[in-house]
């Protein structure tokens, strides 16, 4: 459809994500939501707008603050790439933009951990290798549904909210996630103001990955498995029709 597309927010997705979960699927109560990166934030935005419906929330690697600072920046960065791209036509392109390439490059540096890509790219030659790899990794893609995705996060702000979540609440965020710096001491500041919410910032290593370690869950799959135990077991499954 490209720019016929309907622009959508973070609000929309949490809203389709509920009608899924109760209308279609018919699930009327959940005992966690886990989420990570935009999912976290999703997560934080269930814990208010459907305070009931889960026994905890578990958001990882996200804040609950508007986006703003640095990782607003980089967002409007990588939207102005695709945006001033000649090829991009307004967003009706008939071939993918070459500045939706330059942008997820950009992208793929801020989602990796500074000590990580230290110890990997000791060179020139190293460098262009993960330029390279990342240009591979975005070619099936599309540079509207990035385009779009970047765009919803405008109206996610759960702050002003965070003292009338019910449900549990852990977050986790990782110390070389420069995406949700730990120097902002974010969590530190807010998650005290969820009733029962506590957090843990994990310490980030060479061997660790940033804002993606959420996609290698062996390194953090304990903290979700001590908050398993901390929620305690789920009520019976219930059949429905």
């Amino acid at each position: 459809m490209r720019k016929r597309f309907p622009h959508y927010g973070y609000d929309d997705l949490v809203d389709l994500q509920h009608k899924l979960v109760t209308e279609t699927l018919g699930v009327k109560h959940l005992h966690a939501i886990l989420g990570m990166s935009m999912g976290g934030m999703n997560a934080w935005q269930w814990a208010e707008a459907y305070p009931d419906a889960m026994d905890g929330v578990m958001p990882v690697v996200s804040l609950p603050v508007k986006v703003s600072g640095r990782n607003l920046l980089w967002r409007r960065m990588v939207i102005a790439d695709i945006r001033n791209d000649p090829d991009w036509q307004g967003g009706n392109y008939a071939k993918q933009p070459r500045g939706f390439v330059q942008g997820y490059q950009l992208l793929r540096m801020m989602i990796d951990g500074v000590p990580h890509l230290q110890a990997i790219i000791s060179d020139a030659k190293a460098a262009d290798g993960f330029m390279s790899a990342a240009a591979k990794q975005i070619a099936s893609a599309d540079a509207n549904d990035l385009l779009y995705s970047l765009e919803s996060s405008r109206d996610y702000d759960p702050e002003p909210g965070l003292s009338k979540i019910k449900t549990k609440l852990f977050a986790l965020n990782f110390s070389d996630d420069e995406f949700n710096p730990d120097m902002l001491q974010i969590l530190q500041h807010l998650t005290p103001l969820v009733p029962s919410g506590h957090y843990v910032v994990q310490n980030g290593t060479p061997d660790s990955f940033g804002h993606l370690t959420m996609a290698h869950p062996a390194l953090w799959a304990d903290h979700v498995q001590d908050f398993m135990k901390e929620l305690g077991e789920p009520p019976p499954i219930q059949a429905f029709r």
